[in-house]
């Protein structure tokens, strides 16, 4: 089992004979990735990252087993980081049958261009969107004197303020649990990482959630955030005032 391993390997075709190595026959291995369908389709761009070597197709997975003799035996898909896939594989030549969902997984992706080049070229435009929405919404509050801060310094919002240009002047602080996080700063923007208390005393207009595919967790854990009339924001797959 290896959740959330396979996009983090440099060499995956290496890795994944080393998977074929270590299975005994009548094994299944399972790997648990983000799902490039998913990024392409709700433009989470801000999960491209240097910790991630690779954005992952079941079609490409099936690619790379197939070099290495194994099989893709079946495949879920999970609401994890956006929208995920865990697939369950074995050893080529595997007596089992396939799982109808690998099919069903693999034609959606065709249906989704996922092999066609135009839909990765058409990619960057939507990332643009993203990123001028955000920066329009932020400095709109600042000229109405409203303020906006930041919950969860994570990987991913990291990518995205960075990518945006964001600064301290247009979001002053960014708000963690993690004590290991708390009293530094996102690399870039130089944005402070503080403690959530902060946003109970400066009672923010608005909360922009980094980390979106968390934010239903995010707002139940902050729910004292609306009694002031508070409002929450993502900007992934596009900017959303709740």
């Amino acid at each position: 089992m290896a959740i959330n391993v396979y996009a983090h390997v440099p060499n995956i075709n290496d890795f994944t004979a080393g998977l074929k190595t270590a299975l005994k026959p009548g094994e299944v291995i399972t790997l648990e990735f983000p799902h490039l369908l998913r990024l392409i389709k709700d433009t989470q761009f801000d999960t491209v990252y240097h910790e991630h070597f690779s954005c992952l197709s079941l079609y490409t997975v099936s690619r790379i087993f197939e070099q290495a003799s194994l099989w893709v035996l079946a495949v879920e898909r999970l609401p994890t980081h956006g929208g995920s896939l865990r697939v369950y594989g074995c050893h080529a030549g595997d007596s089992r049958p396939e799982s109808p969902a690998v099919s069903v997984v693999l034609a959606e992706e065709r249906r989704g261009g996922l092999q066609d080049l135009a839909v990765y070229r058409a990619f960057q435009p939507h990332a643009n969107r993203v990123k001028n929405d955000l920066l329009l919404f932020l400095l709109e509050q600042k000229r109405a004197g409203r303020t906006v801060v930041a919950y969860g310094a994570a990987a991913k919002g990291n990518t995205l303020l960075n990518y945006a240009g964001v600064k301290p002047d247009l979001l002053p602080f960014v708000c963690d649990a993690a004590p290991s996080k708390q009293g530094r700063y996102l690399p870039g923007s130089h944005i402070p990482i503080v403690h959530p208390e902060r946003i109970a005393a400066e009672r923010p207009d608005y909360v922009l959630i980094l980390p979106w595919n968390l934010r239903e967790e995010i707002r139940a854990e902050l729910d004292y955030v609306e009694a002031w009339g508070g409002q929450w924001v993502t900007a992934v797959p596009e900017l959303n005032v709740f």
